[in-house]
């Protein structure tokens, strides 16, 4: 009896136990060796949590129920799904690949079948457990790119100017989002549709515009031509032209180079490509800047204390020396940061974070929302925060957007080492200066001529009408020779769509006078505020945009260039508004306007809209 109602016991606390869930823990180690695995991938396959093993080859990891079932992946070895079977401790040893890849077999456990795939990043990444007895250091499991997040975007629609004559919105710099649809394409993929951000495309490029006179920070260049994916509507291009300043003459720079060594941050594309990223910068560096380190992996730790940028080596040594392992606390190393360069504060310098990670946070504050709200307090503090993105598979996306939106900085995602020379030498002072800060764009638009405006892109930077002139409201940023254009698409008056709604004429409200309206000629008036760098009271500048429009083969090339990027983001989007967009045009149109193009990035862009079309057409 007693026997039984021992069992009855044990059955009723570990039922409690699986409900209440609990922590699994355990090494994994290589099957022949025996040696500790460090940064193997562990995922609970219920809960989608992950963790990495350490510098030991330790993990911990939470389960529901002792039916759990934990997956272990690591580059160069089988991947094994082991159930936990109430077990508080799951000790793993990882089997190496042999040169073909076959179905896995793990005795006791699920079938996984693995097969060999052409989407990869690089050379090194296709070579991972495909060469005997290559090795390569730093390495580690690359996740699936299902881990990655990004913001919901909901496409900005056709708006009747009679009913909200006004479109207003933060300028935006940020041009992550090009070189993250570059990196799928190059792997063998089509984007995600909201990794997809059609501004951010436009702005990835440089543009001939003149720079600002009478020492304004900013000049408005506008230009209207027909849409090619519609000719009876037609495209206004607002663009903003940062002043340029000569490097020698670039203010003093306190810098802490914020540095994810998590686990996440293991193998190719990731810290080595980091460590790469932040030395190009410390070679633009002078005598009267001055650099700190901040790593966080489990905690935040200080690796280098301020120190002057001819010290070249004394920096790059210290960035070398980093490596990756452990859980990430991110809020943490943010926290740290920002307490370095308040106390290093340069006033009237440029006191900046480059943040460098894959904003994988896993430990303390994480979500979205309590990094808003860290930043936005933050960077009340006068120090401007610069996000770069690395890695694959996990990239948070939305999270970094966020950090460098409320952190009155700028978001790049660095896929090669070609784009970390494009964000630290070629574009030195737009990445790391700061000229005009809070920078917002206002449009009215005429309904004599308008029916109706679309923005092309900037989603998740719109702002009421009344913001405009709300100095509390942040804006956008704008560096050292910063480019930053907007895309509007009218439906002129007169002309039939689809796109567009109607209503019954109002009985009650007062209707514009449409001739009145046509007296003055005048399609749109653009307004745009600013303020400088440490000033806290914007000032305002306005452009009134003519009724004339040029035909599309006549305009700048500049935009012609501008419309084949817009196009293709609309088919990669698979807009709702892409109505006769189609690749083979907007590729002859990118060949057309693709102009000297030194540093090769045009020809970049055909290509990759190449491959989209073709990755597009073997979907059909």
């Amino acid at each position: 009896m007693r026997a039984i109602l021992f069992v009855i016991g044990l059955l009723l606390s570990l039922a409690g136990y699986a409900k209440q869930g609990y922590e699994v823990r355990g090494k994994v180690v290589d099957a022949n060796t025996g040696t500790a695995l460090v940064g193997v991938q562990v995922n609970n396959a219920a809960t989608k949590a992950h963790v990495q093993t350490d510098d030991k080859g330790n993990y911990r990891i939470q389960v529901l129920d002792g039916k759990n079932i934990l997956i272990f992946s690591y580059i160069g070895y089988l991947e094994q799904r082991i159930a936990v079977n109430h077990r508080s401790k799951v000790d793993v040893a990882l089997v190496q690949q042999n040169n073909t890849l076959d179905e896995v077999v793990v005795t006791g456990y699920e079938h996984k079948a693995k097969r060999q795939t052409a989407s990869v990043m690089n050379v090194n990444a296709a070579m991972y457990g495909q060469v005997s007895g290559l090795y390569i250091r730093g390495t580690a499991y690359v996740p699936n790119q299902n881990q990655e997040s990004y913001q919901k975007l909901k496409e900005n629609s056709f708006i009747n100017p009679r009913k909200e004559p006004l479109s207003t919105f933060a300028a935006d710099v940020d041009a992550a989002s090009y070189s993250n649809v570059r990196r799928f394409i190059n792997s063998g993929t089509l984007p995600e549709k909201d990794a997809v951000r059609v501004e951010e495309m436009i702005n990835y490029f440089q543009y001939q515009v003149a720079g600002p006179k009478n020492g304004e920070p900013v000049n408005i260049v506008t230009e209207l031509t027909k849409a090619p994916w519609n000719t009876t509507h037609q495209l206004m291009r607002v663009t903003l032209k940062a002043k340029d300043i000569p490097t020698a003459n670039l203010k003093a720079s306190n810098l802490v180079f914020l540095i994810d060594v998590s686990g996440s941050m293991m193998g190719p594309g990731r810290l080595p490509l980091v460590k790469a990223s932040l030395k190009m910068l410390v070679d633009q560096l002078r005598a009267v800047d001055h650099v700190a380190i901040v790593t966080y992996a489990g905690s935040a730790g200080v690796k280098l204390e301020s120190t002057p940028g001819d010290e070249k080596m004394k920096i790059k040594s210290a960035i070398e020396e980093l490596e990756a392992g452990g859980s990430t606390a991110g809020a943490a190393g943010i926290k740290k940061a920002y307490e370095i360069a308040k106390q290093q504060f340069i006033k009237g310098g440029n006191n900046r974070i480059i943040l460098a990670s894959d904003g994988d946070f896993n430990v303390g504050e994480s979500s979205d929302e309590s990094m808003e709200e860290l930043i936005s307090k933050e960077s009340k503090s006068g120090v401007f925060l610069t996000v770069l993105g690395y890695g694959m598979g996990n990239l948070k996306d939305s999270k970094m957007e966020i950090l460098a939106d409320k952190g009155h900085g700028n978001y790049a995602y660095i896929d090669n080492i070609s784009e970390a020379r494009k964000a630290m030498v070629t574009e030195f002072g737009g990445t790391l200066f700061t000229v005009a800060k809070d920078v917002k764009i206002q449009v009215e638009f005429n309904p004599s001529y308008v029916q109706a405006y679309r923005l092309v892109g900037y989603e998740n930077r719109l702002l009421e009408a009344e913001d405009f002139n709300n100095d509390q409201k942040m804006g956008g940023d704008m560096g050292v020779g910063h480019v930053v254009t907007a895309l509007y698409e009218i439906v002129p008056v007169g002309v039939e769509s689809g796109l567009i709604g109607t209503v019954d004429p109002l009985k009650y409200q007062q209707q514009a006078d449409q001739a009145a309206g046509r007296r003055n000629a005048e399609l749109a008036t653009v307004k745009f505020r600013y303020k400088e760098p440490e000033g806290e009271k914007s000032k305002l500048q306005q452009k009134v945009v003519g009724t004339s429009v040029t035909e599309l083969n006549s305009v700048s090339e500049d935009l012609r260039f501008v419309t084949a990027v817009a196009e293709l983001g609309l088919l990669l989007r698979d807009s709702d508004f892409k109505q006769k967009a189609n690749f083979d045009q907007l590729i002859a149109r990118a060949k057309a306007s693709k102009g000297k193009d030194e540093e090769g990035y045009r020809a970049e862009f055909i290509r990759i809209a190449e491959n989209a079309r073709d990755l597009s057409r073997s979907k059909e």
